[in-house]
């Protein structure tokens, strides 16, 4: 049986309690000095709390053994599981009696690779000829886009950048409509004022020569230029 601490309160007083509070009572203990100590001293706190630390990082290093294990077994089951050595053990046994297959048909195999290929045409009943037009038809349609769908395969890791510089193409084309518009305005505006300017240039012109008309001046003849002109005729 566990012995009674004697800090704990108790319902009936012991001896060492008795005496505590004689020593109380006569002011040679005080109060605060008993709750001190009755506080653990911090070295063994320290030393539990380290004893937690190494359990700690003992069961942490026990959990990190085992992870690493799973993925040891993880990494290692199509090699080691008997699930998977029996399918490979299935297949390659396939393959052994294919193999052995092959080798006993290999005269008859021989003789067929020699034999030229003509009138082996497979039978197709006449129900179904309309049916493989059709799909001889598909077939030569799917032959003819191949390429094109390739090629399209080939673009969809390039899809988004196309995206970009088709709207970057798009967007210039709408710059280049708007000049173009602008151009289109300001040409019909100038085909207008040469009209204009072709309108009013006959009636600029029959207005200069009517004013020119008014102020030309009819000059005399002089007798000097009269005689001249008939000793002119004279001789």
């Amino acid at each position: 049986m566990a012995a009674a601490n004697p800090w704990d309160p108790a319902p009936e007083p012991n001896a060492a309690g008795l005496l505590l509070g004689h020593f109380v009572a006569s002011g040679m203990v005080t109060e605060e000095i008993l709750s001190i100590s009755k506080k653990t001293d911090p070295c063994f706190v320290n030393f539990s709390r380290l004893q937690q630390i190494t359990n700690i990082q003992a069961e942490i290093s026990q959990k990190n053994l085992e992870i690493e294990l799973l993925k040891l077994e993880k990494d290692t089951a199509d090699i080691v599981h008997p699930l998977y050595l029996a399918q490979k053990c299935h297949t390659l046994q396939s393959m052994n009696n294919h193999l052995e297959a092959v080798l006993k048909e290999k005269r008859s195999l021989r003789q067929r690779l020699l034999k030229p290929m003509c009138q082996e045409n497979l039978p197709l009943e006449a129900v179904y000829h309309r049916y493989m037009v059709h799909l001889l038809e598909l077939a030569v349609t799917f032959i003819e886009k191949l390429e094109t769908h390739l090629e399209t395969i080939r673009n969809i890791p390039h899809l988004d950048a196309n995206l970009k510089k088709m709207s970057k193409a798009l967007a210039k084309m709408d710059i280049l409509v708007t000049e173009t518009e602008e151009l289109a305005e300001n040409i019909l505006k100038w085909r207008e004022q040469q009209k204009e300017v072709s309108s009013c240039i006959p009636k600029i012109l029959a207005e200069e020569n009517h004013l020119h008309g008014k102020h030309d001046i009819v000059m005399p003849s002089s007798p000097l230029f009269s005689k001249l002109h008939i000793q002119t005729n004279v001789r």
